[in-house]
């Protein structure tokens, strides 16, 4: 069986590769988000890295959120872990970078969010489908709006609509969008130019710089939406009603005023 998540090294040691595995797209569920989490540990024991790529199997990042998880009486265990997943990824021993082909959505977008960099194929679309589930993403409501302005992370919120790689390299979320067969070599050529010049300890101690900022006002902030999430939102019959219908393939029935 594919573990959730895999993770080598190059040769030089220069850069690890970490891939995540759903057969159904990636699902981000609380197996995956704790391999991930011990992956970076692990991470942790390589000097000469100068860049950690994110990327999930086949045609997809991720699908996002397993959903059954997000159900009550599970949620209160695999959303901390979340968290301390999104902190673990602002404080990686390395630039961090997601390359992101097909769908990248809700948590998996979140996990993209926490990365230094994110490349996309250009058919490539993310998106924060919460709402339609009578919630909200959490960990994007603290990481989006600091990275490209509260309108426009406000907009993905609420609408919870998918946005084209594209747009989100023109409001300077991704940093560069390539063909999907060139993804991997345009990934490459970045690095070489980029990265591979360089000191590996100045880029680990430069990122660690880079992400002082958001780091200290994600730290602040998750907590404060966890409880939200957890005390009053999944506490709403919305909430119940949101997994419930996803889970039993029908539209849902919103009571909540």
């Amino acid at each position: 069986m594919t573990p959730p998540v895999t993770l080598a090294v190059n040769s030089d040691r220069s850069r690890a590769a970490i891939r995540l595995f759903h057969p159904k797209g990636n699902i981000v569920t609380l197996e995956m988000i704790e391999a991930l989490a011990e992956g970076l540990v692990a991470l942790g024991g390589e000097p000469h890295l100068k860049l950690i790529t994110i990327e999930g199997d086949g045609p997809d990042f991720s699908f996002g959120a397993s959903i059954p998880e997000h159900a009550p009486g599970r949620i209160e265990a695999v959303l901390p872990e979340a968290h301390r997943l999104t902190m673990a990824l602002l404080d990686a021993p390395a630039p961090t970078a997601a390359i992101v082909r097909g769908r990248c959505l809700g948590g998996g977008f979140e996990i993209a969010l926490a990365c230094d960099l994110i490349f996309a194929a250009d058919a490539a679309t993310f998106g924060l489908p919460e709402v339609a589930l009578g919630v909200f993403p959490p960990a994007a409501a603290a990481l989006l709006p600091p990275r490209v302005g509260t309108a426009r992370a406000t907009a993905a919120i609420l609408s919870g609509t998918s946005v084209a790689a594209a747009e989100w390299l023109a409001a300077g979320l991704v940093t560069a969008v390539a063909p999907n067969a060139d993804l991997a070599n345009a990934v490459d050529r970045w690095f070489d130019a980029y990265l591979a010049p360089k000191s590996a300890s100045a880029l680990r101690y430069a990122s660690r710089a880079a992400r002082a900022s958001l780091k200290r006002d994600v730290a602040t902030l998750l907590p404060e939406l966890e409880r939200l999430y957890l005390n009053d939102v999944m506490r709403t019959n919305d909430a119940r009603e949101g997994v419930a219908a996803f889970l039993e393939k029908r539209s849902p029935r919103w009571t909540d005023g």
